[in-house]
């Protein structure tokens, strides 16, 4: 009897508000992701407490870390909420203009600057009663852990070799080329590949410590290493500061091609071959045939397909 009573004051609605409270670690950002005012947030977690006999929640230094058994609760009550998740999204269809959902996805800012803004605009004129959560791909996350719990529906960046225990689609193929300031030598005299590695280079910050980025682990595998006096871990800025100093910077055409009516800067040729980037969408098995997230990465192959030059090389898969 004692189980049962304890059973019926547990609402699926608690249990998202008990997850999301011990991984945000934050009622505040709680209530945010929840869309719910910060008091009521409050008060659910309060009935939890009284619920478990625990704090669940408790203050260390200026910030909350959950309990040993706050710990504990936050995979089993992701599994409750993944199950109700699969236990309805299959029974009926889904449907964009009524359906409310939350669609969880990390992006890579190497992409085309114009691939999120497009994204989210697409999403909220198909799905308007939607939540999108956009992720920083970082070195803080590990994002095959995330697709694995469910954290995020899919993963969209760009990998020499993409892992093969996810999903995977091709969005598309990018050549690689240099983007300097109009007042850079190269831009008048041209380079060899000797004063290409001796000239200033500006890279985005390692995604985890002792990792190189696709650039660095081509040019590693030919013998050679590039100057690089100046990191950032904001790709999109990265332009700015090329336009304004003697910095280059290395990645993608469709990338660059964006700021050359915005910004005093040039493409210049590359004189060392790279293969192509290849960018993708990736995403885990547990999502596979949901409904919700089959629509979400035919949208996303849409606007990568809109944005993308004729490539032969960047069959969606």
């Amino acid at each position: 009897m004692k189980y049962n009573s304890m059973f019926e004051r547990i609402d699926l609605h608690l249990i998202r508000v008990l997850h999301t409270v011990l991984t945000e670690r934050s009622v505040s950002r709680a209530a945010l992701r929840l869309g719910m005012y910060q008091p009521a947030v409050s008060a659910a977690l309060k009935r939890l407490r009284d619920i478990a006999g625990d704090p669940l929640l408790v203050r260390s230094g200026s910030g909350m870390v959950p309990t040993v058994a706050g710990l504990r609760m936050i995979e089993p009550a992701a599994e409750i909420l993944r199950s109700a998740e699969m236990l309805f999204s299959e029974a009926r269809a889904f449907d964009p203009p009524t359906a409310q959902h939350t669609f969880s996805l990390a992006a890579s800012d190497y992409l085309d600057p114009l691939f999120l803004p497009q994204l989210v605009a697409r999403l909220k004129s198909l799905a308007p009663h939607c939540r999108i959560e956009i992720h920083a791909l970082s070195a803080d996350g590990d994002y095959r852990h995330h697709l694995a719990q469910g954290h995020y529906d899919v993963v969209i960046g760009n990998w020499p070799k993409p892992p093969d225990d996810l999903h995977l689609g091709r969005l598309f193929g990018d050549e690689v080329v240099c983007l300097v300031s109009r007042e850079h030598p190269a831009v008048r005299r041209g380079w060899d590949v000797e004063a290409w590695l001796a000239a200033e280079h500006i890279a985005p910050m390692p995604t985890h410590p002792g990792a190189r980025g696709v650039i660095d682990d081509h040019l590693a595998s030919l013998g050679l290493v590039r100057n690089i006096v100046a990191r950032c871990p904001h790709f999109g800025l990265i332009p700015a500061m090329v336009a304004g100093s003697l910095l280059v910077m290395t990645t993608g055409r469709q990338h660059c091609e964006r700021f050359l009516s915005d910004l005093p800067v040039q493409i210049v040729t590359c004189p060392v071959p790279f293969p192509r980037l290849m960018y993708y969408q990736l995403w885990h098995e547990r999502t596979h045939a949901a409904t919700a997230a089959r629509w979400l990465r035919e949208q996303i192959k849409d606007v990568a397909a809109s944005l993308r030059r004729a490539d032969p090389d960047a069959m969606a898969a």
